[in-house]
């Protein structure tokens, strides 16, 4: 087993040395939160080993036995009427091979068009979609590895771009304890938006290593869970730890991100209490968003997330809130049904 480990992750470098990201550019819309419950525990985790097969989205290694047959579907109402979702189905083939297929989309609406002296054009819409085609294998009672193909196409006005990425990921589960760690984003953008000088105008992929840990207490209803995200990049702030601004009254002001800061804002943080395998309650905290969200001089629950999920009768049902900013909500919803109780694969 630990030389296939070996030889998955030296694989996992080449690819990475293949594709040198820097963890930002085009297609961002792949770091939306897939579910629901991705979305109450902070956006993002790649260990929570729970037969969710949503969570193949974030980790294809979080594939399992229990995700057989089983189908999920997504939808959110966005920032300024945004919507977004998923779908994934999850088919098993044996005892320990496990694949899913789903895709994300993004509609950002439809806009009136305009040239450049204000004269109307006509209607156009911005859409993105990406295609997920996953597979896992558990190796030994504890470890499952999984890998993920994404081709993503999207089109803004008469602009277009295709590109090809992969997502690589190992998860370890143990009794109440589980960890991942995944390589999300390798890939390349195939076909700019628009040509430059060189041919095409390529941006890269928005490349993410993220490590997670997930426990739940052996005497409480209660799982907790940790996920460090961008470990390929320390700066996250979105500008240099040291920026100078200028205030609306002319004055400038020099903003620092201080090195603790810096730190949690790769760290999501979420906990759930789930007292049956039917019914859960969650919570989560995304520093980042926090520290990006908020608004001076208001207050604000930005970064924070909650949820609930249960089950009726067959069906799973999944209701998932964020905050962004004073009164800027974004709600998410989720269904998943076996069909293995309808008729059998």
């Amino acid at each position: 087993m630990l030389k296939r480990l070996v030889l998955f992750f030296l694989f996992i470098f080449n690819l990475i040395s293949l594709f040198p990201q820097t963890g930002r550019g085009v297609y961002r819309f792949l770091d939306l939160p897939v579910s629901s419950r991705m979305a109450a525990i902070g956006g993002m985790n790649v260990s929570l080993r729970d037969n969710d097969v949503n969570f193949a989205f974030m980790n294809p290694a979080l594939l399992t036995g229990e995700t057989h047959g089983v189908i999920g579907l997504n939808m959110a109402n966005y920032l300024a009427d945004i919507k977004f979702g998923s779908a994934v189905y999850g088919h098993n083939f044996g005892e320990n091979n496990f694949t899913s297929f789903g895709v994300q989309y993004v509609d950002l609406g439809k806009f009136e068009g305009y040239d450049e002296l204000g004269n109307f054009t006509e209607d156009f819409t911005a859409k993105d979609i990406a295609l997920y085609m996953s597979y896992a294998r558990r190796l030994d009672d504890y470890f499952t590895v999984g890998a993920t193909f994404k081709p993503i196409f999207s089109s803004y006005e008469r602009y277009t771009s295709f590109g090809i990425a992969f997502d690589a990921g190992i998860n370890y589960s143990r009794d109440l304890f589980s960890a991942g760690l995944v390589f999300r984003n390798m890939g390349a953008q195939l076909k700019a938006y628009y040509p430059d000088e060189q041919g095409q105008h390529r941006e890269p992929l928005p490349f993410d290593i993220q490590l997670g840990v997930s426990k739940k207490f052996a005497h409480a209803p209660i799982r907790i869970s940790g996920t460090l995200n961008n470990l390929n990049r320390w700066n996250v702030a979105g500008y240099q730890t040291d920026k100078t601004t200028t205030n609306l009254d002319g004055t400038t002001e020099e903003k620092k991100v201080k090195p603790v800061d810096m730190a949690f804002r790769h760290v999501v943080l979420g906990v759930e209490l789930v007292p049956s395998d039917n019914f859960y309650i969650a919570l989560g905290y995304n520093h980042r968003r926090n520290q990006e969200m908020t608004m001076e001089g208001f207050k604000s629950l930005a970064g924070f997330s909650a949820g609930a999920g249960l089950k009726l009768y067959k069906f799973h049902v999944g209701f998932g809130l964020t905050q962004f900013q004073v009164g800027n909500f974004a709600y998410q919803f989720s269904f998943s049904t076996d069909l293995n109780d309808f008729v059998s694969f």
